[in-house]
């Protein structure tokens, strides 16, 4: 919505200010518009909000007007403001709307130009569908004023709520959808039985290990007739560089497993930091290249750290050393503790309460299956307690 918009003033002292310059709406729902009004003296006698005219000074205030029966109601407050509200919109409503006043002064009379340009749309569902899949577009003649919630249905079941104006079918089917805001659905439409270019990635998100390897995976189908010829994993934002996943940048540390007609591996060995990135797939059928549109496999590549809380230790107090990580790693693994290069506990974090001098030392971790790739060493020191 936009901010308060003052008319330019025809006369001293005169002016009408709206709440907004412009709405957009939808068709059968409710709309109001505001305005507050100033003027140098005299008594309000009169007051009304109109769209047309058929002659000078002679207005069709709306609660006359034919169009508007049953649906119009004014509101007026003690500080000078004054609301028009509209129920049951149409789209022949579609108007600038604009507010008169007339005072017992002699000359006391004055209408707000420009007024408001309300906008009134339905909902259509609008279709666009490629080899991918099918995306149902919630489309509006104007952009709806209140950055508004689109809900989507399927067959009158909510499949995605409070969400963006698009949804994506992915799925050979023959339901019917309808898009909605508030109250007002738009009309359904089918889509067809296609049968499309589909891929599921198995993990949305995965965290590892410095130093340890990973399987990226993912499965997929396609309609009868085509035949994948090739199977490239790239990171997002680099496909003009996809090649260079196999290249000799990677070290050799590249392997790709898999039937490749129906399912894929990436296998990435001796990790590191920098291999962090989002992984997805493209094919290659005869001449053309698919590549999906849905999110890939996020990949994030951490170290182990020791952290130690509080960080300067005086004896008695509780101590708590944890194995750290920049991500929450997969598997829910378990993690091996060291003091002086010897296993000591198993545990995410060790603690030592209360702590003494004895307990001082180096202390490391690593995750089980991966001791080979333990964090650096963290050194414990022990103050005595003041005397």
């Amino acid at each position: 919505m936009s901010n308060c918009v003052s008319v330019v003033l025809s006369q001293k002292g005169w002016s009408v200010t709206y709440t907004t310059q412009s709405i957009c709406t939808l068709k059968g729902s409710t709309v109001e518009m505001s305005c507050s009004i100033r003027y140098p003296s005299g008594t309000v006698t009169t007051t009304f909000w109109f769209t047309k005219m058929y002659d000078v000074e002679k207005y069709v205030n709306l609660r006359n007007d034919s169009n508007y029966k049953g649906r119009v109601t004014y509101r007026s407050d003690k500080m000078n403001g004054h609301t028009l509200k509209i129920t049951d919109l149409r789209e022949s409503d579609s108007a600038e709307y604009k507010f008169r006043f007339i005072t017992d002064q002699t000359g006391g009379k004055y209408s707000g130009y420009p007024g408001v340009t309300l906008s009134v749309t339905d909902l259509q569902v609008k279709v666009t569908t490629t080899w991918w899949s099918t995306t149902l577009t919630c489309s509006t003649t104007c952009i709806l004023t209140g950055n508004p919630t689109y809900i989507w249905y399927r067959n009158s079941k909510i499949v995605q709520g409070a969400s963006s104006p698009s949804y994506t079918v992915y799925f050979k089917t023959e339901d019917r959808f309808y898009c909605a805001v508030k109250d007002i659905n738009s009309p359904a439409v089918s889509v067809e039985g296609h049968s499309y270019f589909h891929v599921t990635y198995t993990h949305q998100r995965i965290c590892t290990l410095n130093g340890s390897s990973v399987d990226i995976s993912c499965s997929y189908t396609y309609p009868s007739g085509h035949t994948i010829s090739e199977t490239i994993w790239y990171t997002k934002g680099k496909l003009h560089e996809a090649p260079q996943i196999l290249s000799p940048g990677y070290g050799g540390r590249v392997e790709y497993l898999g039937n490749m007609q129906s399912d894929s591996i990436l296998r990435i060995t001796d990790l590191r930091e920098e291999d962090s990135a989002e992984y997805k797939i493209r094919f290659r059928t005869g001449q053309t290249t698919w590549e999906p549109t849905i999110p890939g496999t996020t990949l994030t590549v951490t170290g182990l750290q020791v952290k130690l809380t509080p960080a300067t230790v005086t004896e008695g107090q509780k101590v708590t050393l944890t194995c750290s990580t920049t991500c929450t790693l997969s598997d829910n693994p378990t993690y091996i503790w060291y003091k002086n290069g010897h296993v000591t506990n198993q545990s995410t974090s060790l603690f030592l309460n209360p702590v003494s001098s004895e307990d001082a030392g180096r202390y490391s971790c690593s995750v089980e299956g991966h001791e080979e790739i333990p964090s650096d060493e963290e050194t414990l020191t022990v103050r005595c307690e003041d005397v």
